[in-house]
């Protein structure tokens, strides 16, 4: 399989993400898409471990390196939102398509309960 290029990861984003995703860290401490708090003591690949959300995904022309552009976020929050488009708070009208909240994503399971059983 070859390798997929990433401008956050590999190319000349990639020192601004870094810059950005600390600011992020040090500043939130809750997760962009469900809402709940990000224990930072957690790892990856635990699920509630924290990660960087683009909130307009690079696959539909979102910003790689901007801080307007990422979110604290849960792994298994931003596995499950993947590339789709969706705001931080309230509906919204964006060129013609309506946009659901992040609120609304529907989750798989309570991780919360998941973590204290372990």
């Amino acid at each position: 399989m070859p390798k997929t290029f990433r401008a956050d990861r590999d190319g000349t984003h990639r020192g601004a993400f870094e810059k950005n995703k600390k600011k992020i860290y040090a500043t939130q401490t809750c997760c962009g898409i469900c809402g709940k708090p990000v224990d930072f003591k957690l790892k990856y690949p635990h699920p509630l471990s924290a990660c960087i959300d683009h909130i307009i995904p690079l696959a539909k022309g979102g910003h790689p390196s901007d801080i307007e552009n990422l979110q604290l976020a849960h792994w298994t929050c931003n596995r499950q939102k993947s590339d789709k488009l969706i705001e931080s708070r309230g509906t919204v009208k964006s060129n013609n398509a309506e946009v659901v909240s992040n609120r609304l994503l529907p989750q798989s399971m309570d991780w919360c309960s998941y973590r204290e059983k372990k």
